[in-house]
């Protein structure tokens, strides 16, 4: 699995002009899972995610985590972090998994993060979502398992 790990101060999931997920400060992460990821990976993933020091104290430094904060962990789908543009000008999403597989892991990760006692906002797996933030830092990484 493959997370783009983003600090916010609010976020947003959109699809068809409803609004289906809102958050305030913490973590966006776009996630894709790879082809043969099985749920241990989905639960390492939470527990690295709602463990991760990179939200700031109260000196401003990067030292503490969500559970630290109290903060929210925003999961959205994006297949297309598997994307390999090494040849030519399509992107070849072959280590993308399936939908059925990639949507079962997303839930697991959206659950095992609950279970660690964060809020989780989602967005809507394999809709068209318009997602709205604001980066704080900005801080982004990228997070794999």
């Amino acid at each position: 699995m493959r997370a783009v790990v983003q600090r916010v101060s609010r976020a947003s999931v959109s699809v068809a002009g409803e609004r289906v997920g809102s958050m305030g400060a913490g973590l966006l992460c776009l996630v894709a899972v790879r082809d043969g990821d099985a749920g241990e990976a989905a639960d390492e993933l939470a527990r690295k995610l709602v463990h991760l020091r990179i939200l700031p104290d109260d000196t401003g430094r990067m030292n503490r985590s969500l559970l630290d904060t109290g903060g929210a962990l925003g999961l959205v789908s994006q297949f297309t972090l598997y994307g390999d543009c090494s040849r030519g000008r399509r992107p070849f999403f072959g280590e993308a998994a399936p939908p059925e597989r990639a949507e079962a892991l997303l839930e697991r990760l959206a659950a095992a993060a609950r279970a660690e006692g964060v809020s989780v906002m989602t967005g809507r797996f394999g809709a068209s979502m318009q997602v709205s933030l604001e980066n704080d830092g900005p801080v982004t990484l990228i997070v794999d398992v």
